[in-house]
């Protein structure tokens, strides 16, 4: 049995593409956005109180990225992973978890346009700086798929793979801090990889509660 516990656009959106990649059967557990992820109940899965949470065989694993190395290994027949050994495996490694710097990002523009209620409490200076940061992580990945190797279509030489589910799932929630038009190549991977009917599936479904209620956040202004 494999269970996955999930907010709509938060980081468990990695976990649920990842898993409709696979092509595994499972349940998925969907909260809103309040104080169930505190309750007694919720915190023997995840004891931080957030998504994903995968229960997994008598197993429960918690952080996305430890979840995706977990699912990439236990079912390797996927192609998803770069198992010790193969010739991409660092750079595998090395992509997988610059999803998480792109998110820690990503979040703290969320708390500041979204999760602070008074506007006496977001910082403007703050706004600035983490929305330059995010356009600093994106150059990356534009720098990486802009390098003339052949077949450079995905974040790995050889072709798709979960470090492209990772970090586009972390661009996808980025987007609303941050434009990809100045980043062609990047621009051009992530409509890539968002057609993929995994991504789809791992959308909200309509009438769903979101976190972004706006495709872009500028910087607020005082």
């Amino acid at each position: 049995m494999i269970r996955l516990h999930h907010c709509h656009q938060t980081r468990s959106m990695r976990s649920l593409w990842l898993l409709h990649e696979l092509g595994v059967e499972f349940e998925l557990v969907v909260y809103p956005f309040d104080r169930t992820l505190r309750s007694p109940e919720y915190l023997t899965l995840n004891p931080a109180g957030r998504v994903p949470a995968l229960e997994i065989h008598g197993e429960v694993i918690w952080e996305s990225g430890a979840i995706a190395q977990y699912l990439c290994e236990r079912f390797p027949e996927a192609g998803l992973a770069r198992m010790p050994g193969a010739v991409d495996r660092a750079d595998w490694l090395i992509w997988m978890h610059f999803a998480e710097t792109v998110s820690q990002h990503t979040a703290a523009l969320t708390q500041q346009h979204i999760a602070l209620y008074e506007d006496s409490m977001r910082s403007p200076t703050v706004m600035k700086l983490e929305a330059m940061r995010l356009q600093k992580c994106f150059a990356a990945v534009e720098s990486r798929l802009s390098t003339p190797v052949e077949n450079r279509d995905y974040l790995l030489t050889g072709g798709f793979s979960a470090a492209d589910i990772g970090v586009g799932q972390a661009v996808y929630m980025g987007r609303h801090f941050a434009k990809l038009e100045p980043f062609p190549a990047l621009a051009k991977w992530y409509e890539r990889i968002t057609e993929r009917p995994a991504f789809r599936a791992s959308l909200p479904p309509e009438g769903a509660e979101l976190l972004y209620r706006q495709d872009f956040y500028p910087p607020w202004e005082t």
